[in-house]
Protein backbone atom coordinates (compact mmCIF):
# COMPACT_ATOMS: atom_id res chain seq x y z
CA UNK A 1 0.00 0.00 0.00
CA UNK A 2 0.75 3.81 -0.71
CA UNK A 3 0.04 5.15 2.92
CA UNK A 4 1.92 3.92 5.66
CA UNK A 5 1.62 4.73 9.13
CA UNK A 6 5.36 4.01 11.23
CA UNK A 7 5.62 3.05 14.54
CA UNK A 8 8.17 3.76 16.54
CA UNK A 9 9.83 4.13 20.37
CA UNK A 10 12.85 4.75 22.38
CA UNK A 11 15.24 1.59 21.44
CA UNK A 12 15.69 2.02 25.13
CA UNK A 13 12.63 2.39 26.63
CA UNK A 14 9.40 0.65 26.37
CA UNK A 15 9.02 -2.06 23.72
CA UNK A 16 6.75 -1.91 21.06
CA UNK A 17 4.55 -4.73 21.41
CA UNK A 18 2.61 -6.86 18.52
CA UNK A 19 -0.50 -6.08 21.38
CA UNK A 20 -0.36 -2.33 20.67
CA UNK A 21 0.57 -2.75 16.50
CA UNK A 22 -2.80 -5.44 16.84
CA UNK A 23 -4.55 -2.51 18.90
CA UNK A 24 -3.68 0.34 16.57
CA UNK A 25 -4.53 -1.74 13.18
CA UNK A 26 -8.10 -2.72 14.68
CA UNK A 27 -8.59 0.89 15.29
CA UNK A 28 -8.18 1.97 11.67
CA UNK A 29 -10.16 -0.63 10.71
CA UNK A 30 -13.20 0.37 12.74
CA UNK A 31 -12.70 3.72 11.69
CA UNK A 32 -13.60 2.59 7.76
CA UNK A 33 -9.91 1.96 6.60
CA UNK A 34 -8.34 -0.92 4.54
CA UNK A 35 -5.67 -1.81 6.87
CA UNK A 36 -2.17 -4.27 5.86
CA UNK A 37 -0.74 -6.80 7.99
CA UNK A 38 2.23 -5.06 10.37
CA UNK A 39 5.02 -4.98 8.72
CA UNK A 40 8.22 -4.96 11.10
CA UNK A 41 10.87 -3.15 10.55
CA UNK A 42 12.66 -3.78 13.96
CA UNK A 43 11.20 -6.27 16.15
CA UNK A 44 10.02 -4.10 19.79
CA UNK A 45 11.15 -0.89 17.84
CA UNK A 46 8.95 -0.01 14.88
CA UNK A 47 6.52 -1.22 12.89
CA UNK A 48 4.68 -0.25 9.47
CA UNK A 49 0.86 -0.71 8.55
CA UNK A 50 -0.29 0.10 5.61
CA UNK A 51 -3.79 1.56 4.96
CA UNK A 52 -5.83 3.06 2.53
CA UNK A 53 -9.62 5.18 2.31
CA UNK A 54 -8.61 7.01 5.98
CA UNK A 55 -7.65 10.21 6.23
CA UNK A 56 -4.07 11.97 7.70
CA UNK A 57 -5.94 13.19 10.72
CA UNK A 58 -8.22 9.74 11.15
CA UNK A 59 -5.35 7.95 11.05
CA UNK A 60 -3.63 9.93 14.00
CA UNK A 61 -6.86 10.00 16.14
CA UNK A 62 -7.54 6.36 15.86
CA UNK A 63 -4.08 5.32 16.55
CA UNK A 64 -3.61 7.62 19.51
CA UNK A 65 -7.03 6.67 21.10
CA UNK A 66 -5.82 2.93 21.22
CA UNK A 67 -1.94 3.57 22.59
CA UNK A 68 -3.84 5.41 25.26
CA UNK A 69 -1.25 7.42 25.43
CA UNK A 70 1.95 5.10 25.29
CA UNK A 71 5.56 6.97 24.23
CA UNK A 72 4.93 5.90 20.67
CA UNK A 73 6.18 8.36 17.66
CA UNK A 74 3.08 8.08 14.63
CA UNK A 75 4.41 8.90 11.16
CA UNK A 76 2.47 9.10 7.97
CA UNK A 77 4.61 8.36 5.05
CA UNK A 78 4.64 7.23 1.20
CA UNK A 79 5.59 4.27 0.43
CA UNK A 80 7.06 6.17 -2.65
CA UNK A 81 10.51 7.44 -3.07
CA UNK A 82 11.06 6.96 1.07
CA UNK A 83 14.50 6.32 0.97
CA UNK A 84 16.22 9.66 0.78
CA UNK A 85 19.56 10.52 -0.46
CA UNK A 86 20.72 13.87 1.06
CA UNK A 87 20.08 14.30 4.63
CA UNK A 88 20.22 18.25 5.93
CA UNK A 89 20.32 18.10 10.03
CA UNK A 90 20.24 21.13 12.46
CA UNK A 91 22.87 20.63 15.09
CA UNK A 92 22.34 21.94 18.45
CA UNK A 93 19.09 20.04 20.24
CA UNK A 94 18.63 17.34 17.30
CA UNK A 95 22.77 15.93 16.40
CA UNK A 96 23.46 17.37 19.73
CA UNK A 97 21.74 17.71 23.03
CA UNK A 98 23.43 21.17 23.91
CA UNK A 99 22.25 24.60 22.49
CA UNK A 100 26.59 26.11 22.68
CA UNK A 101 25.33 29.84 23.15
CA UNK A 102 23.72 28.16 26.31
CA UNK A 103 27.13 26.67 27.42
CA UNK A 104 28.64 29.67 26.75
CA UNK A 105 26.88 31.89 29.17
CA UNK A 106 26.91 29.14 31.96
CA UNK A 107 30.51 29.12 31.92
CA UNK A 108 30.95 32.93 31.63
CA UNK A 109 28.03 33.29 34.39
CA UNK A 110 25.83 35.27 32.33
CA UNK A 111 22.40 34.23 33.97
CA UNK A 112 19.57 32.19 32.48
CA UNK A 113 18.56 35.20 30.37
CA UNK A 114 20.16 33.44 27.39
CA UNK A 115 18.51 30.33 27.64
CA UNK A 116 15.07 32.06 27.88
CA UNK A 117 16.07 34.20 24.82
CA UNK A 118 17.37 30.81 23.08
CA UNK A 119 14.23 28.87 23.92
CA UNK A 120 11.89 31.83 22.84
CA UNK A 121 13.99 32.61 19.63
CA UNK A 122 13.77 28.20 18.34
CA UNK A 123 9.36 28.74 19.50
CA UNK A 124 9.45 31.42 16.71
CA UNK A 125 8.30 33.91 19.43
CA UNK A 126 11.42 36.28 18.92
CA UNK A 127 13.37 36.90 15.17
CA UNK A 128 16.44 34.77 14.94
CA UNK A 129 18.20 37.00 13.30
CA UNK A 130 17.60 40.09 16.37
CA UNK A 131 18.10 37.56 18.94
CA UNK A 132 21.47 35.46 17.86
CA UNK A 133 22.72 39.56 17.53
CA UNK A 134 21.65 40.35 21.01
CA UNK A 135 22.83 36.81 22.55
CA UNK A 136 26.28 36.92 20.97
CA UNK A 137 26.91 40.65 22.35
CA UNK A 138 26.48 39.63 25.64
CA UNK A 139 29.97 37.38 24.90
CA UNK A 140 31.84 40.66 24.19
CA UNK A 141 35.23 40.68 25.66
CA UNK A 142 35.51 37.35 27.04
CA UNK A 143 38.52 35.15 26.20
CA UNK A 144 38.00 32.92 22.82
CA UNK A 145 39.06 29.60 24.68
CA UNK A 146 35.82 30.15 26.40
CA UNK A 147 34.75 28.09 22.79
CA UNK A 148 36.86 25.04 24.10
CA UNK A 149 35.64 25.13 27.55
CA UNK A 150 31.80 25.14 26.34
CA UNK A 151 32.99 22.54 23.79
CA UNK A 152 34.16 19.96 26.44
CA UNK A 153 30.19 19.84 27.35
CA UNK A 154 28.82 18.57 24.14
CA UNK A 155 27.02 15.66 24.19
CA UNK A 156 25.73 13.85 21.59
CA UNK A 157 22.01 13.18 20.70
CA UNK A 158 20.97 9.44 20.99
CA UNK A 159 21.44 7.55 17.88
CA UNK A 160 22.95 10.09 16.37
CA UNK A 161 26.12 7.84 15.46
CA UNK A 162 24.38 5.46 14.20
CA UNK A 163 21.89 7.31 12.04
CA UNK A 164 25.35 8.93 10.34
CA UNK A 165 27.14 5.38 9.92
CA UNK A 166 24.11 4.24 8.51
CA UNK A 167 23.24 7.01 6.11
CA UNK A 168 26.57 7.21 4.55
CA UNK A 169 27.19 3.18 4.27
CA UNK A 170 23.79 3.87 2.37
CA UNK A 171 25.64 6.31 0.14
CA UNK A 172 23.40 9.30 1.57
CA UNK A 173 25.04 12.74 1.28
CA UNK A 174 24.84 14.22 4.86
CA UNK A 175 25.10 17.85 5.24
CA UNK A 176 25.38 19.78 9.01
CA UNK A 177 23.88 23.40 8.72
CA UNK A 178 23.19 25.36 11.60
CA UNK A 179 22.41 28.53 13.26
CA UNK A 180 24.72 27.94 15.84
CA UNK A 181 28.33 28.28 15.31
CA UNK A 182 30.97 26.83 13.08
CA UNK A 183 33.51 26.45 15.51
CA UNK A 184 30.98 23.58 17.24
CA UNK A 185 29.95 22.11 13.58
CA UNK A 186 33.81 21.67 12.41
CA UNK A 187 34.21 19.59 15.25
CA UNK A 188 30.76 17.17 14.83
CA UNK A 189 31.38 17.28 11.05
CA UNK A 190 34.70 15.37 11.69
CA UNK A 191 33.28 13.24 14.59
CA UNK A 192 30.13 12.05 13.08
CA UNK A 193 31.16 11.64 9.44
CA UNK A 194 28.97 14.71 7.36
CA UNK A 195 30.14 15.55 3.98
CA UNK A 196 29.57 19.41 5.07
CA UNK A 197 28.69 21.71 7.49
CA UNK A 198 27.57 25.30 7.49
CA UNK A 199 27.29 27.76 10.46
CA UNK A 200 28.04 31.10 11.36
CA UNK A 201 31.39 32.35 12.30
CA UNK A 202 31.57 34.29 16.12
CA UNK A 203 34.51 36.96 15.53
CA UNK A 204 37.25 37.17 17.59
CA UNK A 205 39.82 39.50 18.16
CA UNK A 206 43.35 39.37 20.08
CA UNK A 207 42.29 36.54 21.56
CA UNK A 208 38.57 37.84 23.11
CA UNK A 209 35.53 37.63 21.22
CA UNK A 210 34.08 40.56 19.42
CA UNK A 211 31.01 39.82 21.02
CA UNK A 212 29.42 39.57 16.91
CA UNK A 213 29.11 37.24 14.24
CA UNK A 214 30.06 37.61 10.38
CA UNK A 215 27.42 38.29 8.24
CA UNK A 216 25.04 37.41 6.94
CA UNK A 217 23.84 35.41 9.84
CA UNK A 218 22.76 31.79 8.89
CA UNK A 219 18.99 31.53 10.00
CA UNK A 220 15.63 30.03 8.66
CA UNK A 221 16.04 31.45 4.75
CA UNK A 222 19.96 30.45 4.72
CA UNK A 223 19.24 26.74 5.77
CA UNK A 224 15.83 26.20 3.33
CA UNK A 225 18.93 27.66 0.48
CA UNK A 226 21.77 25.26 1.50
CA UNK A 227 18.98 22.39 1.60
CA UNK A 228 18.38 23.65 -1.91
CA UNK A 229 21.65 24.03 -3.35
CA UNK A 230 22.81 20.68 -2.30
CA UNK A 231 19.89 19.11 -3.53
CA UNK A 232 21.03 21.04 -7.07
CA UNK A 233 24.72 19.69 -6.51
CA UNK A 234 24.24 16.33 -5.81
CA UNK A 235 21.62 15.93 -9.07
CA UNK A 236 18.78 15.30 -6.95
CA UNK A 237 15.23 17.21 -5.87
CA UNK A 238 13.49 18.61 -2.36
CA UNK A 239 11.33 15.21 -3.03
CA UNK A 240 14.26 13.27 -2.48
CA UNK A 241 15.66 15.56 0.99
CA UNK A 242 15.56 14.28 4.71
CA UNK A 243 15.07 17.40 6.83
CA UNK A 244 15.60 17.04 10.58
CA UNK A 245 15.28 20.14 13.20
CA UNK A 246 13.95 21.54 16.48
CA UNK A 247 13.44 24.96 16.05
CA UNK A 248 11.41 27.91 14.59
CA UNK A 249 14.48 28.75 12.54
CA UNK A 250 14.28 24.74 10.83
CA UNK A 251 10.91 25.02 9.44
CA UNK A 252 11.39 26.14 6.31
CA UNK A 253 13.31 23.69 5.01
CA UNK A 254 11.22 20.82 7.37
CA UNK A 255 8.00 21.95 5.04
CA UNK A 256 9.94 22.02 1.87
CA UNK A 257 12.15 18.65 1.47
CA UNK A 258 10.43 15.38 0.75
CA UNK A 259 10.63 14.13 4.31
CA UNK A 260 10.97 16.55 7.10
CA UNK A 261 11.04 15.86 10.48
CA UNK A 262 10.93 17.64 13.60
CA UNK A 263 13.13 15.83 15.97
CA UNK A 264 11.97 16.56 20.06
CA UNK A 265 10.90 19.88 18.71
CA UNK A 266 9.73 23.53 20.26
CA UNK A 267 5.71 23.74 20.57
CA UNK A 268 5.13 26.23 17.64
CA UNK A 269 7.46 23.45 15.75
CA UNK A 270 5.51 20.55 16.75
CA UNK A 271 2.02 22.18 15.24
CA UNK A 272 3.82 23.30 11.95
CA UNK A 273 5.75 19.95 11.18
CA UNK A 274 4.31 17.20 8.98
CA UNK A 275 6.46 14.08 11.08
CA UNK A 276 7.10 14.72 14.46
CA UNK A 277 9.74 12.58 16.70
CA UNK A 278 8.68 13.32 20.24
CA UNK A 279 10.07 9.93 22.18
CA UNK A 280 12.14 7.95 19.71
CA UNK A 281 16.29 8.80 19.09
CA UNK A 282 17.42 9.89 15.87
CA UNK A 283 17.37 6.18 14.53
CA UNK A 284 13.94 6.88 14.20
CA UNK A 285 14.98 9.03 10.93
CA UNK A 286 16.30 5.57 9.59
CA UNK A 287 12.83 3.59 10.36
CA UNK A 288 10.47 6.46 9.22
CA UNK A 289 12.94 6.27 5.78
CA UNK A 290 11.68 2.11 5.56
CA UNK A 291 15.66 1.23 7.15
CA UNK A 292 15.58 -2.59 8.71
CA UNK A 293 17.17 -3.61 11.78
CA UNK A 294 19.76 -5.52 9.18
CA UNK A 295 20.09 -2.34 7.29
CA UNK A 296 21.35 -0.46 10.46
CA UNK A 297 25.08 0.16 11.16
CA UNK A 298 26.14 0.03 14.67
CA UNK A 299 23.01 0.24 16.41
CA UNK A 300 23.45 -0.96 20.23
Amino acid sequence: MQNLLTLIVDPHGSALSERMVGAVRDALALAGAKVAKPDWLDQGIACDIGYERLSREAVIKAAETALRGAPVDLLLVDAENRRKKVLVADMESTIIRNEMIDELAEIANLGPGIADITRRAMNGELNFDTALRERVALLKGLPDDLLDRAGSNIKLMPGASTLLRTLKHHGVYCALVSGGFDHYTRRIQAELGFDEQQANHLVVTFDKLAGTVREPILGRDAKLQAMQRIATQQGVTDADCLTVGDGANDLSMLLAAGMGIAFRAKPNVRAQARLNVRHGDLTALLYAQGYRRADIIGRA
